[in-house]
């Protein structure tokens, strides 16, 4: 058994930060059993709600953004990262921390400085494949640097994946697809289309599977469709004996969502496309058309692979969806081909091996 030691976690925001971080938590907690675990965040962040439901200690650390052009806010900044650094300071010392571990975002860089100010060593893990700020500034002196992908450009990166909650990494599709189906409300033997924008939906996606639903009930194609809590859409009409068409605003058991599935139509986040890969699900990506152009190249490695097809935002139409995705669920040697390319790529370990980084920082 792993000494347990006490360890700080900072990140917050987005899920995209928030989920990899309870991961580790939860792996550090079966590897080092009585491992301290405290999670730094803001007051506004998902962390908020998130950590404590999780069972574990959240600190507060004042939000500090950086603009990124000249304005006033530029001239505040070092004032409030002075009062963030010395805010997670404090927790460094309240905890005994042994290592600071930062997977980006808000609350990292002030984690990153009163580490380093207390000469307690820092582990960075970085989910995208444009490294932002916050992280580039605690790869500069980091114990170890762990990257969701190859190629990521911080020092000594090393390609881990990125940590999942267990249901999503220990998942054998075919052996839950029955209860995936049962669940929803899903006939047992049709090709089944999952579509979901992520947790806020995404209308584009919405828009293109709803158009497409005489295309896709012709064809004998069942839809599971998870369309975000803020958007009222009321599902197709379909005739008796019709494929179900089942729209929800929001998937509690995504895990069984995945199970039920024969293909996907998302949006490319760091988060979804670690997951799609991780369980061997093929994907039509369909990356936010604003942005760093960060979703695309979390979906180019997956279609490069042959795991998934790439569309852009303007491009996703009902039509598209008619003319691309409907012929591709009859062919089941293709979906199980491109199901083995994305399998391939992905990490189902990352929180054991990141939280084994965590531990080794922590004894040296």
């Amino acid at each position: 058994m792993t000494r347990p030691v006490s360890v700080v976690l900072a990140g917050g925001g987005s899920a995209g930060h928030v989920s990899p971080l309870l991961a580790t938590a939860d792996a550090l907690g079966r590897i080092a059993p009585g491992t301290a675990v405290t999670a730094l965040g803001t007051a506004r962040g998902l962390e908020a709600t998130l950590v404590p439901a999780r069972g574990y200690r959240l600190e507060l650390v004042p939000r500090v953004p950086v603009p990124r052009r000249p304005t006033a806010e530029l001239l505040r900044l070092p004032g409030r990262l002075r009062g963030a650094v010395t805010a997670a300071t404090d927790v460094i010392d309240r905890t005994g921390a042994g290592v600071v571990v930062g997977f980006g975002g808000y609350v990292s860089a002030p984690a990153y400085l009163a580490a380093r100010r207390r000469r307690v060593p820092v582990v960075v893990h970085e989910a995208n494949p444009r490294p932002g700020l916050a992280n580039r500034l605690g790869a500069r002196f980091a114990a170890r640097v762990a990257t969701a992908t190859d190629g990521v450009p911080l020092p000594r990166a090393e390609t881990v994946g990125l940590p999942l909650r267990r249901e999503i990494a220990t998942l054998d599709r075919a052996a839950r697809r029955d209860e995936g189906r049962a669940l929803f409300g899903l006939d047992r033997d049709r090709r089944t289309l999952l579509v979901t924008g992520g947790s806020q939906g995404a209308r584009t996606l919405n828009s293109a599977a709803i158009g497409a639903s005489e295309a896709l009930a012709a064809a004998g194609v069942q839809v599971l469709h998870a369309a975000g809590p803020a958007n009222a859409l009321d599902p197709p009409a379909r005739a008796p004996g019709a494929p179900p068409y089942v729209l929800v605003p929001y998937l509690e058991r995504m895990e069984l969502a995945y199970a039920a599935a024969d293909l996907v139509l998302c949006r490319a986040g760091a988060n979804t496309s670690a997951e799609l890969t991780a369980v061997g699900l093929p994907a039509a990506y369909v990356p936010l058309p604003h942005g760093n152009g960060e979703q695309r190249l979390n979906a180019e490695p997956v279609v490069a692979a042959a795991g998934g097809l790439l569309v852009d935002d303007a491009a996703c139409t009902s039509e598209w969806v008619a003319a691309t995705l409907v012929p591709l669920l009859s062919d089941a040697g293709r979906l199980e081909a491109m199901g083995k390319a994305a399998a391939a790529l992905g990490h189902r370990d990352a929180d054991v091996v990141l939280a084994r980084m965590v531990l080794e920082a922590a004894g040296s």
